[in-house]
């Protein structure tokens, strides 16, 4: 491997806020290139040198992160107008994205700033609430061996547990905004996924009562970008029709039996 130039650099626009209702502005930072550099490095960097390509002294990038592993889902932006984990996105491959950079660093839009590139992904959470994402158990003493699954049921909930809450898949859907109440391909993917398990399932009538709602399944344009961006490759669009396939069967069961 030919070890990097050290006079090497390459700049980096970030998109800044200092607040929800505060006015967004740019700011380039000039960034040495250096081996096995991801986002969060260079982040990193900007933080220990907040000085700016025209030489002013501003106050360190604010972003959000946590292990580093694309696990924990916190350190999802805009790069290069695309949604993705700034810890899985490294700088050789932005910069042929970029044809040489800059490399453009912001904000998701369909969430709060906090500031600069942290946003509040709180609706997400909510949302797993209102569609009950969690197995029910019935006080916290051992309930012996749960019931069995196939192994062939095991592996398509397993594709679904992947997701780790980051926010890719809200941020490209059309039609996830602000000020509407659609669920999402997360909690809608989520809420089928426990549909599926077999204790989870005990919830299942609660659940699919709040996919027949407002910002339910109907509410899905079916556009596919969450697809598209899922930095774990979860199967979305195919849970959501499963669980548009479960609500069909539930909205007949209502019908006749009033429940």
């Amino acid at each position: 491997m030919i070890a990097p130039n050290p006079d090497q650099k390459f700049l980096v626009r970030v998109k800044r806020q200092d607040g929800e209702s505060q006015p967004a502005y740019w700011q380039e930072f000039e960034v040495p290139v250096r081996p096995s550099q991801n986002v969060i490095s260079v982040l990193q960097y900007i933080a220990a040198n907040p000085t700016t390509t025209d030489g002013k002294d501003v106050e360190p990038v604010v972003w959000d992160a946590g292990c580093l592993e694309e696990v924990c889902g916190a350190c999802t932006m805009v790069i290069n107008g695309r949604a993705r984990q700034s810890c899985s996105a490294l700088v050789p491959e932005l910069l042929a994205e970029a044809n040489g950079g800059p490399i453009t660093l912001e904000p998701m839009t369909k969430f709060p700033v906090v500031r600069d590139l942290f946003v509040d992904r709180q609706r997400m959470f909510d949302n797993l609430i209102k569609v009950k994402g969690w197995v029910p158990i019935d006080g916290t003493h051992s309930l012996g061996a749960g019931p069995t699954e196939s192994p062939e049921k095991q592996e398509e909930r397993y594709a679904i547990s992947r997701c780790m809450t980051c926010g890719c898949c809200l941020e490209a859907c059309p039609q996830f905004t602000k000020d509407n109440d659609f669920l999402g391909a997360q909690a809608i993917a989520q809420a089928y996924y426990f549909n599926e398990h077999e204790t989870g399932k005990k919830l299942k009538k609660e659940r699919l009562d709040v996919l027949m709602g407002p910002g339910g399944v109907s509410d899905c344009g079916n556009a596919q970008n969450c697809v598209q961006v899922c930095p774990k490759e979860i199967p979305l669009t195919e849970a959501i029709g499963k669980a548009g396939r479960q609500l069909t069967v539930h909205a007949v069961k209502k019908f006749f039996t009033g429940s």
